[in-house]
């Protein structure tokens, strides 16, 4: 059983590295995965620590970027600015996060059945996105307007519900405000940074007292998967999108939660 545990925590971790930044719902892919394979943490914690691999992905690609962006925050007006975005953007989900941190752990994330209506109706929403004519305004995420920073960061607010997608609401909520596929993903991207981090130490905080031995384990397990496939993901991601948009995502959503609904509906 232990080693069918790792082999699941291995599985799950490979996934959340490969969704995470993606508009496809790396929660959602990782819970309907774990009650098809009836994998059971505690408190739901693995789900949200394990992307503290995907957080460290992220951080060891712009590693370069964001130590340059720390030596220029105290003389840089510009630098400063961007920083100031991504908090503004990062405010909302916090707040609400803390605020239904129970509803959306022992309701949204026990309801496979909303997940995979919500992975349906994201993909129908990015196929009608990147489809939809406008030249974007916005090439440079460093240059994007303070009210649009704001906006993106309540566009993100939709993912509290399992299935949305983080980095689906951010992109569709940049694309929308008027940047450009390849900024829009970006953003999404820096935006993860502080979001991931608060809900994996809030995360942590709730339910650091259950924590076993053994949890503590299978969550490392996850989280190395998370980690290796997350840097691949996002070196691959941002040259893909500029050339071939989001439609690949979209279809594969509701591939997925069609195929979810149907073996919720046959086997429950």
């Amino acid at each position: 059983m232990a080693d069918q545990t790792i082999a699941e925590a291995l599985l799950l971790g490979i996934l959340e590295g490969l969704t995470e930044f993606i508009p496809v719902s790396s929660t959602g892919h990782i819970l309907l995965a774990g009650h098809f394979l009836g994998f059971q943490s505690t408190g739901k914690a693995f789900e949200i620590l394990i992307q503290l691999g995907a957080i460290l992905a992220i951080l060891s690609v712009y590693a370069a970027r964001l130590w340059h962006m720390a030596l220029g925050l105290p003389r840089d007006p510009a630098t400063r600015r961007f920083v100031f975005g991504i908090l503004i953007a990062f405010l909302p989900a916090a707040v609400i996060g803390v605020a239904a941190y129970r509803i959306i752990k022992t309701v949204f994330f026990e309801t496979p059945m909303l997940i995979c209506v919500m992975l349906i109706l994201g993909g129908m929403v990015l196929l009608w996105v990147d489809r939809w004519v406008r030249a974007p305004r916005y090439h440079d995420i460093t240059h994007f307007p303070l009210s649009m920073y704001f906006k993106i960061g309540l566009f993100q607010c939709l993912s509290m519900i399992p299935g949305t997608s983080r980095s689906g609401a951010t992109i569709v909520g940049g694309l929308l405000l008027g940047a450009d596929k390849r900024a829009a993903a970006e953003f999404s991207f820096f935006l993860a940074m502080p979001t991931m981090a608060g809900a994996f130490a809030y995360d942590l905080y709730k339910n650091h007292a259950l924590l076993t031995a053994a949890d503590v384990q299978i969550i490392a397990v996850g989280f190395v998967a998370a980690f290796l496939a997350a840097v691949v993901m996002v070196r691959a991601l941002l040259g893909y999108v500029s050339r071939r948009g989001y439609a690949l995502f979209g279809w594969w959503r509701i591939l997925v939660g069609g195929v979810g609904l149907v073996a919720l509906l046959v086997v429950g």
